[in-house]
């Protein structure tokens, strides 16, 4: 009888897969010894393994490459990387390797990018695609690096206020996107995006606000859903109507030359992941193509923003099981060294799926469990009412530390969880670790950022106090408290 926790994992998916292997009894990570990490770093820890970010930038160029060969498609393709998803420097430096340009949403963006350029990271050459509701700061900013001599950032008019402010007050010739709001997934709350300029009255905008204007330059159209791209008949059929805007407008505006198509595809959030890219994109590159062709127009240079495809599936982080309890006949709770709701918050946010695998003792026994993060919080728990499937691990031995991780957390989660601020309960962030690979392919570990410490916590609450004013627990503690629970 097969009762090992590999046989299970074996049985139930194919396995090992490309980024997940199994040495000794622990599990290996773009053949990384994670346990290795354990050791050396401890835990909870963060990881960003960065080889995996060009790796997913250069698949998706490839992808449009075979697919403008097949289609004989006489365009250009860009990669845009959505800031967004994740703000690091280190990120950023990683991404921008890959001759990539850059989308943003807000205006401290604009900043980044200042620092960048002074970097010699970005040139001029690059296009900045700055997308967003525009307030005067981020108004500002593009206005301040248009007029320094970056033609190439475009702002996407996300309403009909934007192109105004924009033209008065930059000084020559500037180009422009606008953004179509598209209709809503038919099981959303509301029917059409907040987001861009409707179908409807793109065409009669353009006659109105930008045709006459010289100095104004219609570059893009830009199309986006927040489902993201799926083989469904609402994804091609918002984009067959976004298409059909394009030709009207191409036809009548000779500046219009490239399509930006927006982001969204999917990343790996189970062993059992299963998505054919290159499929979509040979079908998106194709049904462009025979739009443009049969409305006799230029098919357009296309555009991507790829967010949590660029940096989702580098991230990850590795908690300690600390405790068991067992609440009822059939409950038993993993207790983790962390919070899901700081951590890892789209798990309790929006009901987010990682791929989850234990680190080590692959080769015991296993049970289903729950899994419960340290705040005092009942939404902080990962289970398999809220992700489909249940739960399962190696026994939880207090005598054999189990060590679990999460898998491709890349996007997002140091934003939205509040890296280096507040944190619910004052759960310190974890120490993060970037993983790279020297000229010689070798794998290296630095860290970048130790774990929160409390003075740092304290004093962005406003508790400014001396070393002395802080209870030192060596110095008053008569009996040294256990580590963690497994010393009881």
């Amino acid at each position: 009888m097969n009762t090992k926790y590999i046989d299970l994992i074996q049985q139930t998916f194919d396995f090992p897969q490309e980024e997940f292997q199994t040495r000794n009894n622990t599990l290996w990570f773009h053949k990384v010894d994670l346990m290795k990490l354990v050791y050396e770093y401890g835990s909870p820890l963060k990881f960003t393994y960065l080889p995996k970010i060009s790796e997913n930038i250069g698949r998706a160029k490839e992808w449009f490459s075979l697919a403008f060969q097949k289609h004989n498609y006489a365009g250009k393709y860009f990669y845009s990387y959505c800031t967004k998803s994740s703000h690091f420097k280190y990120i950023l430096d990683e991404a921008l390797r890959n001759d990539i340009q850059i989308e943003t949403s807000s205006a401290f963006d604009l900043d980044i990018i200042g620092a960048l350029k002074q970097d010699g990271k970005i040139k001029d050459s690059c296009y900045i695609l700055c997308n967003g509701f525009k307030r005067e700061d981020y108004l500002n900013r593009i206005i301040k690096l248009i007029n320094s001599g970056h033609k190439n950032c475009i702002p996407i008019l996300d309403n009909y206020k934007e192109l105004g402010l924009l033209s008065s007050n930059i000084n020559d010739e500037f180009q422009v996107g606008i953004r179509i709001a598209s209709e809503e997934e038919p099981k959303f709350e509301f029917y059409t995006s907040r987001l861009g300029i409707g179908y409807k009255n793109i065409l009669n905008y353009y006659h109105r606000e930008i045709e006459n204007k010289e100095k104004v330059k219609l570059k893009m159209l830009h199309f986006f859903i927040n489902t993201g791209i799926r083989d469904n008949a609402y994804y091609w059929n918002e984009l067959t109507k976004c298409l059909n805007v394009y030709v009207k407008l191409k036809k009548v505006c000779p500046t219009l030359d490239s399509l930006n198509i927006g982001g969204g595809f999917p990343i790996k959030t189970t062993l059992g992941f299963n998505y054919d890219y290159q499929y979509m994109i040979d079908e998106i590159v194709g049904l462009i193509k025979k739009t443009c062709d049969e409305a006799n127009v230029p098919v357009p240079n296309i555009f991507t923003e790829f967010g949590s495809f660029t940096v989702g599936e580098a991230g990850g982080a590795i908690y300690k099981v600390l405790y068991q309890k067992e609440q009822n006949d059939r409950e038993r709770w993993n207790m983790i060294d962390s919070s899901f709701i700081t951590t890892l918050p789209d798990t309790w946010a929006i009901n987010k799926r990682f791929i989850m695998l234990p680190i080590n003792r692959w080769e015991d026994e296993y049970e289903r469990v729950l899994l419960g993060g340290l705040t005092c919080d009942s939404d902080d728990y990962y289970n398999s009412e809220q992700h489909v499937n249940a739960i399962y691990l190696p026994k939880y031995n207090k005598e054999k530390p189990l060590y679990i991780g999460f898998f491709n957390t890349g996007a997002y989660q140091e934003t939205i969880g509040g890296f280096g601020g507040l944190q619910h309960c004052l759960i310190p962030n974890p120490k993060h670790i970037l993983i790279q690979k020297n000229e010689q392919g070798e794998i290296t570990t630095k860290l970048y950022k130790e774990q929160q410490t409390s003075e740092e916590l304290l004093s962005i609450l406003g508790y400014e106090m001396s070393q002395e004013g802080f209870i030192d627990i060596n110095r008053t503690s008569q009996k040294r408290i256990p580590s963690d629970l497994n010393e009881q």
